[in-house]
Formats: C-alpha cells, structure tokens, sequence
C-alpha cells in the first residue's frame, strides 16, 4: 500500500494546487489505523534506542495552515512512545524578549538535545510565512531569510540531527469544516481565535507563501514532506511510516554494556 508522503525534488517548483490534500492512496479508514498501530510499534523500539544512544537527535518540523491538525498529529503519532525522550514546542507569537533578537534566536535554543525527539508546531518558517503575508518587516529582510534558514538546518544536519519537515496539506473546505466543528463542540472552543478567520481570508497569500517555501527551503539534509491530511488517519500513518523509516536510517542501536555484568551478584 502507498503510505509516503510527497517529497518533492530539491530545487523544484511547487504548486500545492497540483497535490490533494484528500488523497488517501490504497488505504482506507480501518487498514491506515491498523498499519499506524504497527508502525507505533516499531517507533517505540527505534525511539528508546535513540535515547539510550544519546548521539543523534531527530527535530520534526510541523507547518500548516489553521486546523491543519498539527496537535491532533502531536497526539496521535507520539502518543505511545517514552515521554522523556522527546521534547515538544510550540511557537506563538514572539515575546518582547524574543523580538530582541535575531529571529532564529528563539528557535535555536529550542533545538532538542542529543538522544531526544524535538516537535516544533509551527517554527521558524513564520517569519516566511506570517511575517510575509502581513508585511511585518520589508520585504528585502523576509527574502533574504529563505537562505539563511538553510543555512540554519545545514547547521543542525552537520552536527548530528536529522531534520524532517512536514507540510500539512488540507483544502479551504476542509479547514471550514474543521472550524464548524470546533463552534458545535464545547469542548473544543477553547481552540477558537476569532483571529483565524481573517488569515483565512487571506487563504491564497498564504499558499503562495507556503509554495516559496517548500520550493526555496526544500534540501535533501532538511526534506519537506507533503502530507495530505483532510483525512487525518491517512496523515497519521503517513508522518509514521516516514519517521519509522528516518530512524532506522539513522542506526540507533542500545550503546554496548559494560563489560563483566554476568559476573554481578546482587547482595541479598
């Protein structure tokens, strides 16, 4: 069955109108969940190593627009694995602290240490992004930012983490559904922001914005991955499968034990 997600050539033009964000592939509902369920698996296994190990880090980039479903990924793909091992971040607006600095400034120190899983929910492709669409600084800076964001996860790749970012696709009617959802459940309106109807009103500003930025910051050390994801189980074994195949990649192994533990007797 098909389960990558899209992962376009480097140096490429992308044009999100040409990928479906309800693609599914061969699956369906019930056999995406099955596989997920076994790929979790064999996640918890890659991930204890990679923590035992302590010489690698993996940071996985999650981008999209408003209900994209970048929590609910966070919820779902990493439920099962070892909470110590990884470390979850999200980006919000920026503090005054913050806005004192270069803008890559917060998302480095943010950076997960060796042996640890980082999760960035939205990152440093906001100042692509928003800061674009809404004009927040000239143009002149924004653009030269697309190099220096390479540079930054060349940075990152040199010195031993594995970087993966995916890019969650989903239709403008998905994305109202989604939001229609949230009004109707009482339990989720804690998730409202009125404020995100009107960056859905600028919907093409930010697809275009998007597009420039997988196409611009798309690298074989930091690969974007275009995820469909209306249907948020195909999403779930897609991301899965895809950092299951990262980790054994990366060769995580339990480091060698001490020499003489079949010797040790445990006194009474």
């Amino acid at each position: 069955m098909s389960k990558q997600a899209i992962v376009p050539k480097a140096g490429a033009a992308i044009d999100l109108k040409k990928f479906d964000p309800a693609y599914t592939g061969d699956y369906d509902k019930e056999s995406a969940k099955e596989e997920t369920a076994k790929l979790q698996e064999r996640f918890t296994e890659l991930q204890e190593m990679l923590y035992a190990q302590g010489k690698q880090t993996l940071l996985i980039i999650l981008q999209a627009m408003d209900a994209g479903g970048k929590d609910s990924t966070i919820k779902k793909v990493f439920e099962p694995i070892n909470p110590q091992g990884v470390y979850v971040y999200g980006f919000k607006a920026p503090t005054g602290e913050e806005l004192g600095h270069d803008y890559l400034w917060r998302v480095h120190r943010r950076t997960p240490p060796k042996g640890f899983i980082g999760v960035f929910n939205r990152s440093h492709y906001e100042d692509v992004l928003v800061v674009r669409v809404n004009d927040l600084v000239p143009k002149d800076v924004w653009e030269k930012r697309y190099h220096q964001i390479n540079e930054f996860e060349r940075s990152l790749a040199e010195n031993g983490t594995r970087i993966l970012k995916f890019y969650l696709h989903i239709s403008k009617e998905e994305q109202k559904q989604r939001f229609e959802e949230r009004l109707a459940d009482p339990t989720k309106h804690w998730k409202w922001n009125s404020g995100d109807l009107e960056v859905r009103k600028q919907w093409d500003d930010y697809m275009e914005a998007f597009e420039v930025a997988l196409t611009k910051c798309n690298t074989k050390y930091a690969p974007w991955h275009i995820v469909p994801s209306n249907h948020k189980w195909y999403r779930n074994v897609v991301i899965t499968k895809t950092i299951v195949d990262a980790l054994e990649d990366m060769k995580v192994a339990f480091p060698e034990p001490e020499e003489g533990l079949d010797k040790i007797v445990i006194p009474d």
